[in-house]
């Protein structure tokens, strides 16, 4: 049996990664506690598996004293000399104590601390397996919603999508299978705690990075991503090389790529943009679905422009409730103020127009 049990740590350290010296100490260290809990609390015990053998032995310690004062701690000189004649005072004396039926209680602790063990490596292959998908996207199934979080089915782990990473509008049925990005994976006693996200930009990122060849052979490259989950998510793409376009590459053979990455988010409005250097330009591309017809830079330093676009492409170019505005501005990070082109040319005319100097002060220019 005590070779048996030598050859089960040494088929677990192969097989799950356990260090066999790590075990063996642990063992010792549990049957120290079993001991005591057993034998007496107080005493000062030394457990010892042998190596070779896996032959397992209690050594009781005592101290060398001259006067004892408790018997199961200490040891006068007289007496430990008869053990050993080299022993002094202050040094310690070993003496088996191992008892008859020790080895049904060895055997009931290793499993336990094996067992442990077992469970902690489990744990901690699985954080590691988790916390290198951090930042990138897994597919899992909704599995029960308790109160207003929902639990997801990863395979091998559980993860959590809170309230505050559900986008707004969207329900999660028990058997959905979805796409999340994991924010965040913690190590805890339980095994990973893992994150997940519907609402993160890199969401849309990575999607794209899946559906797209051209992304994944870096000929593509997505410069920024503004969303507001459920509604709309403008990404901005740059091509490095000057035969491919990127806003074609993305949207794919007759809309295939984009609806794809569309469909997962449940419906929500893709606008793809092709990135500039130029930030009139680039402001310009961000407005779209919108035509615009002029990009006035007013102060480069702090970014702020002025967009004319045509009369009847002004409601286009802000969006619902300022959406397409919003996004365009968190997309290439300028302040956009947005004018459509009669306002524009009137605002234009009056300025240039000739007044009285009594009245030029209400213009600003007394």
């Amino acid at each position: 049996m005590k070779g048996k049990f030598l050859q089960a740590l040494k088929d677990l350290e192969k097989e799950k990664g356990l260090d066999m010296e790590i075990l063996l100490q642990a063992i010792e260290a549990a049957l120290i506690s079993a001991y005591r809990k057993r034998f007496g609390s107080s005493q000062n015990v030394r457990v010892e598996i042998n190596r070779e053998t896996g032959e397992i032995k209690v050594y009781s310690l005592k101290k060398v004293v001259e006067k004892v004062t408790d018997p199961r701690l200490e040891i006068s000189l007289e007496e430990a000399r008869k053990l050993n004649a080299n022993y002094e005072l202050g040094d310690m004396v070993e003496e088996e104590v191992t008892p008859r039926d020790f080895g049904r209680i060895a055997a009931q602790t290793a499993k336990q601390v094996v067992m442990q063990r077992i469970r902690e490596a489990e744990r901690d292959l699985l954080y590691e397996e988790y916390v290198s998908k951090e930042n990138d996207i897994v597919t899992g199934t909704v599995q029960r919603v308790e109160g207003k979080n929902v639990f997801v089915d990863l395979g091998k782990a559980e993860g959590i999508l809170p309230p505050t990473e559900q986008v707004p509008g969207e329900t999660y049925r028990q058997g959905d299978r979805l796409k999340f990005y994991v924010v965040e994976v913690r190590k805890t006693s339980r095994g990973p705690l893992i994150k997940l996200s519907r609402t993160h930009p890199g969401l849309v990122k990575r999607l794209f990075e899946l559906e797209v060849p051209e992304i994944q052979e870096g000929i593509v490259e997505i410069k920024g991503v503004a969303r507001e989950p459920g509604g709309r998510t403008k990404i901005a793409v740059h091509s490095r090389e000057e035969k491919v376009d990127p806003v074609g590459a993305c949207v794919g053979p007759k809309g295939t790529r984009v609806q794809a990455v569309v469909q997962e988010l449940r419906g929500e409005k893709v606008d793809i943009i092709k990135w500039s250097e130029d930030p009139a330009v680039f402001v310009a591309n961000a407005l779209s679905p919108a035509r615009v017809l002029d990009v006035e830079i007013l102060d480069e330093e702090n970014k702020v422009s002025r967009i004319i676009v045509p009369d009847n492409q002004l409601s286009l170019a802000i969006g619902r409730e300022g959406q397409n505005a919003r996004l365009a501005a968190k997309l290439t990070g300028w302040k956009i103020d947005i004018k459509c082109e009669s306002e524009a040319e009137g605002w234009e005319r009056w300025w240039n127009t000739e007044v009285p100097a009594s009245k030029a002060d209400s213009r600003g220019e007394g």
